[in-house]
């Protein structure tokens, strides 16, 4: 369910981002882009997310 999610929310933001910075350069939106930025996106966090420990540190 975490990854549905992680997915769902980073779709509609890039989406949406794609969508606005498209708008002000004065390109055509591509939704395929959108996507395509989107699960790159999610993967890259769900990384990150894997990398980062867990366990707290101890001095």
């Amino acid at each position: 369910m975490r990854i549905f999610w992680t997915f769902f929310w980073t779709f509609l933001l890039v989406n949406m981002v794609t969508y606005v910075v498209s708008s002000m350069i004065g390109v055509a939106y591509h939704f395929a882009t959108g996507t395509t930025l989107a699960v790159i996106a999610t993967v890259l966090i769900l990384l990150i997310a894997q990398l980062i420990p867990d366990d707290p540190v101890h001095h």
